[in-house]
């Protein structure tokens, strides 16, 4: 392996007139907005899975084993994202959750099957462009500043989140067939996927190519480079994301709810505004109190969304998990990426984004389960529950070591 090269891109520096804030950062800010939109009409997959028989624990197990593949993928061959480059495998993560779009389409009682496979292809193509969209902006900014600009770009998430949710409802609202709704839910998703794609070659067509010695695999460099117990809120943030996205549709129609909408507006916009009002929280108070606060966020959110029995209910909890989730994504991808050496920061964003995958993986079954069992409201004081305790653990965390971006400001 060591005597192997192969070719991998050098990404180009911001210059003085872009800046950090150039053509690469609103390509890829547009970008990550469609893809959070796209993904966000698929928040009705459980809908979809209950429309052909299963049940929510049916939907934790789909869930599970399309994450299964996605953190086995991350562990095994993660490595590539820094021997290719996101000149190659952005694309081909792109073409995988395109075709799993399609494969949805083609799902029905009699080929139930399709949904694990779609399932599969959809997952481990979503979390790859994700991760090399972080990657690839990581390396067009100085290192001082990829919090930052991991925080900005992230922001462009909400966008997404916002207009894809509420597309969604509309389209539950003014197409009352269930077939030709999940067409056009999934099939819209496939449609953003292939403008996504064009962008992703627009960002990266002028990227240079060098030869390089390929990197270890991703679990060698894993645990030569291990990033700590910031995985642990890592696996907590995948845990929330599966409460939400996945769950959350099936608890609203089993309230009566006509629609989410209004939750991931609330999550969005909430987001969106800490995002900017705590963007220098990193070398102020440091992400180890940045990470306490999401929790805690996260914790308060999911139990508030157990006692919800009205659509405006929604709002509160979607505030404060909103604020959560702005302090959680940029300081879990920033401490956990920035323990691997810069040549290895794609493998190293893959990998914390692949403990997240992990949460979900652990937790998309037994939310699954317990739902069934024991409805919707005894799972969010679960998931709560299990925020408050990460959230517990990592005060002393946050106690015994200063976080080195807030030391530099002194």
């Amino acid at each position: 392996m060591g005597l192997m090269t192969t070719q991998s891109e050098i990404p180009l520096q911001p210059n003085s007139m872009s800046g950090v804030y150039g053509r690469t950062f609103w390509l890829a800010y547009l970008a990550n907005s469609l893809l959070v939109m796209a993904n966000a009409l698929t928040f009705r997959f459980a809908e979809l899975v209950h429309n052909l028989g299963g049940s929510e624990s049916v939907v934790g197990d789909i869930v599970a084993l399309g994450t299964l593949v996605a953190v086995a993928l991350r562990l095994s061959v993660s490595h590539v994202l820094d021997d290719y480059g996101t000149r190659v495998i952005w694309p081909i993560c792109s073409l995988l959750f395109i075709a799993g779009c399609a494969v949805f389409l083609g799902a029905s009682q009699n080929t139930f099957w399709l949904l694990y496979l779609a399932r599969v292809a959809f997952y481990v193509g979503l979390t790859g462009m994700f991760a090399c969209s972080m990657a690839h902006i990581q390396n067009h900014v100085p290192a001082e500043r990829r919090t930052e600009i991991i925080g900005n770009l992230g922001s462009s998430g909400f966008v997404g989140m916002i207009l894809g949710s509420n597309l969604g409802d509309w389209i539950r609202y003014f197409v009352t067939n269930p077939q030709t709704q999940f067409l056009i839910l999934f099939g819209g998703a496939g449609v953003i996927g292939i403008l996504y794609l064009i962008l992703v070659i627009l960002l990266t067509k002028d990227d240079q190519v060098a030869v390089r010695t390929p990197s270890p695999v991703a679990i060698r460099l894993m645990f030569r480079f291990w990033p700590g117990t910031v995985v642990l809120a890592a696996m907590t943030m995948g845990m929330g994301v599966t409460a939400t996205q996945t769950f959350l549709t099936r608890y609203a129609t089993s309230q009566k709810i006509e629609g989410i909408g209004l939750f991931f507006t609330g999550y969005a916009i909430s987001a969106f505004v800490f995002r900017l009002l705590v963007q220098n929280w990193s070398q102020t108070i440091g992400r180890h109190w940045m990470l306490v606060r999401g929790l805690i966020g996260h914790t308060i959110g999911h139990f508030l969304l157990a006692f919800v029995t009205e659509g405006w209910q929604f709002i509160i909890p979607s505030i404060i998990c909103g604020f959560g989730h702005a302090l959680l994504f940029p300081a879990v991808v920033s401490l956990g990426s920035g323990a691997f050496p810069k040549e290895c920061r794609g493998a190293g964003t893959a990998i914390i984004l692949g403990f997240t995958d992990f949460g979900s993986l652990v937790f998309s079954p037994i939310l699954g389960r317990i739902s069934d069992r024991f409805g919707f409201q005894t799972m969010y004081c679960v998931s709560s529950s299990i925020a408050l305790l990460t959230a517990l653990g990592y005060v002393y965390i946050a106690i015994r070591h200063e976080d080195e971006e807030a030391q530099q400001l002194r």
